[in-house]
């Protein structure tokens, strides 16, 4: 890898991770020479990042307004999230069929990572742990590792964060209505037994009562983001 391409691909990570952080808002504008300073990453590499970023609709590029982070909707997150289960539905099924011995010891492993780190932090449990996020990406991943198309695992992972930048602008909501519920055990005891259809229905709703409780209070998440 050259060095504007190790440059752009760490630019991409930084910028994509603030992005699904919330810590870059919807709408808010990338100019490039204010993302440059901010990344401390020249033009070239940065436009990069930004135009991989776009391909992966996590950020807009209009010809005349330059780059900016993209926008939410309920339509947006209501289609998300049905396409979400869908593929999860698929892969799932596939990971519990094809996985082998050292896949269910990855889905335990990544698990058990999990659950060793509190999901809140602060005195008062007022805000989301960002120790939390990386785990748990892990977790999702590997449940859906064993699956035979690597294209269905990659898509998967690419809505599962887009699904996380939703919860992360509107973190506050989803801690006051679902509190440190433990709703992956049982996923993954349900995968480990090899029970399709149970694992399938806990992941569903496991992904639509967050949605759920997101448009039930939209009007607060899109005042605030």
């Amino acid at each position: 890898m050259t060095g504007n391409a190790t440059i752009a691909s760490a630019a991409y990570q930084q910028v994509r991770a603030d992005i699904i952080a919330g810590r870059l808002t919807p709408g808010a504008k990338l100019r490039i020479r204010d993302v440059c300073q901010r990344y401390e990453v020249s033009i070239t590499p940065m436009r990069e990042a930004l135009n991989r970023l776009a391909s992966e609709q996590l950020v807009v590029l209009n010809d005349q307004r330059g780059f900016a982070v993209s926008g939410i909707s309920r339509a947006q997150l209501e289609e998300l999230t049905n396409t979400r289960v869908w593929l999860n539905d698929v892969a799932l099924r596939r990971s519990i069929e094809f996985g082998d011995l050292a896949w269910e010891e990855h889905v335990l492993l990544s698990y058990h990572r999990l659950a060793r780190v509190p999901r809140y932090a602060g005195a008062a449990d007022s805000e989301l742990n960002p120790d939390w996020d990386p785990p748990h990406r892990a977790f999702h991943s590997a449940l859906n590792a064993a699956c035979p198309s690597r294209w269905i695992c990659g898509y998967c992972d690419q809505l599962f964060d887009q699904s996380s930048r939703y919860r992360n602008l509107s973190r506050a909501i989803v801690m006051k209505e679902r509190g440190d519920l433990d709703e992956h055990r049982p996923i993954m005891e349900a995968v480990i037994a090899r029970d399709a259809d149970r694992a399938v229905a806990l992941m569903t709703r496991h992904v639509t009562e967050t949605t759920k409780i997101l448009l039930d209070r939209w009007s607060d998440i899109a005042a605030g983001a």
